[in-house]
């Protein structure tokens, strides 16, 4: 089938594009971009005015559960709710239960995905098997199966020489290392912000540093070896001044920030209500001085990429005491609304920049296709209605799970809709406007 999307404002910085083209799509391929393309017979697709058209976004970090947590997700549920949040791409970290360490979970990983139809799927693999910082996992084969990256996610590295052999190891294939920043000694049994909140409702806390440290000898580590190293989940304002330095010395460093990250604080622990387990995660809500410096690092290019760290947790494990509740938050379908109206409509950056941070990176740092709307390309697309009226409700979500912070939130922008190998696997419902691009 031939669909010529025809009046949006296309959103390319990929391909230097910002402004009205239209798109030919032939099949699961982008066939032409240009102005005023004749119809020749496609299906012609109306875009809404004010709609605007970007390659499709990529979240670099996810946790889909599946196999062994099926209660909290799975990879049908999870792939759901990525196209409901304007994703066509996730990638997915490798605490399964097994982990994914070898072949058979990464094959398993990938065969679920391609039953479901909707967003692609590329596995992460384990650094260690098991995950238990001893040694190594078989990285050749984990890439042969189709895993993109490696990375121990939920525990760091346990030492700098493990770390230094798998940046070695990842780099020989084309890999990254992505890295859970963490002090295990630092952290210590702490479940939210070393501070002020924390320490009015007798929290454990965990210092900025003890995500730093790390930071720091990964990028010493990576300034060694010539290997690429992405920092996952950054929040500490310490470790952003590190990645910094690490870029003005030509280290290949990259890394992310969480949409929890750059909007809210560790007041959130005890207001509007405290003990709220939707609010700990990990890392964890920091000062507002660390949020307004990932807001300044997203500003000013430090930071590479916006990841959503989705970790869907069931409701009866998440209504435990603070100290005992998981770790963590879903994130893939509030994310791209948050960056609307907290970033975009604030000011803070443009539209072509967060397009850089949902896809053009994403794409770059895994070495995946994607990140533009070439011609010839998979036409993998997400549409942005950047001014409509989004009200957050945990209860329509389409993962598994609940468990976020920000269930009721009014957001200015929403996705409208999202295209994965030029099928619409998704529209919103809530725009008339959005209804036309089924």
């Amino acid at each position: 089938m031939r669909r010529l999307l025809k009046g949006g404002r296309v959103v390319d910085p990929a391909n230097g594009r910002d402004g009205a083209f239209d798109i030919l799509i032939d099949g699961d391929r982008i066939s032409r971009i240009a102005k005023n393309i004749p119809a020749d017979g496609a299906h012609v697709v109306e875009v809404p005015t004010g709609f605007v058209i970007c390659p499709g976004f990529i979240d670099m970090h996810v946790h889909l559960r599946e196999p062994g947590q099926e209660h909290k997700e799975t990879v049908a549920t999870g792939v759901a709710s990525a196209v409901a949040g304007g994703f066509t791409a996730v990638a997915c970290m490798p605490n399964t239960s097994p982990i994914n360490d070898n072949a058979g979970v990464t094959e398993f990983i990938l065969k679920k995905a391609a039953e479901a139809r909707l967003a692609r799927v590329y596995p992460i693999g384990a650094v260690s098997r098991g995950s238990q910082g001893e040694q190594l996992a078989d990285i050749g084969e984990l890439r042969a199966a189709g895993c993109v990256a490696i990375s121990d996610d939920g525990r760091p590295v346990k030492t700098a020489l493990l770390m230094r052999r798998a940046l070695e190891y990842a780099a020989m294939f084309g890999m990254p290392v992505l890295d859970h920043c963490e002090d295990p000694s630092l952290k210590g049994e702490g479940v939210a912000h070393e501070g002020y909140h924390a320490s009015s409702l007798g929290l454990r806390g965990i210092p900025g540093v003890a995500e730093s440290i790390m930071v720091q000898r990964d990028i010493a580590l990576a300034e060694l070896t010539g290997a690429p190293v992405h920092i996952c989940h950054m929040s500490a304002a310490e470790s952003l001044r590190a990645v910094r330095e690490g870029k003005h010395q030509a280290v290949k460093v990259t890394c992310e920030v969480a949409p929890h990250h750059f909007t809210l604080t560790d007041e959130a622990l005890s207001a509007p209500v405290s003990y709220d387990t939707n609010v700990k995660m990990n890392p964890p809500l920091r000062s507002a001085a660390d949020r307004d410096a990932m807001v300044a690092g997203i500003a000013d290019g430090s930071v590479d990429a916006i990841a959503t760290d989705h970790a869907p947790h069931h409701y009866d494990e998440k209504r435990m005491e603070f100290d005992q509740a998981p770790f963590g938050i879903v994130g893939l379908e509030t994310c791209v609304a948050i960056a609307l109206d907290r970033l975009v409509h604030a000011g803070l950056i443009r539209l072509p920049r967060l397009v850089e941070l949902l896809s053009v990176n994403p794409a770059r740092i895994l070495n995946v296709s994607g990140g533009s709307l070439a011609e010839g390309a998979a036409a993998d697309i997400t549409v942005l209605a950047p001014d409509l009226q989004t009200v957050v409700d945990a209860a329509k979500f389409r993962s598994k799970s609940r468990n976020t912070p920000f269930s009721g939130w009014q957001l200015r922008g929403a996705v409208a809709a999202t295209i994965v190998g030029g099928r619409t696997v998704y529209v919103n419902d809530s725009s008339e406007g959005a209804r036309r691009l089924e």
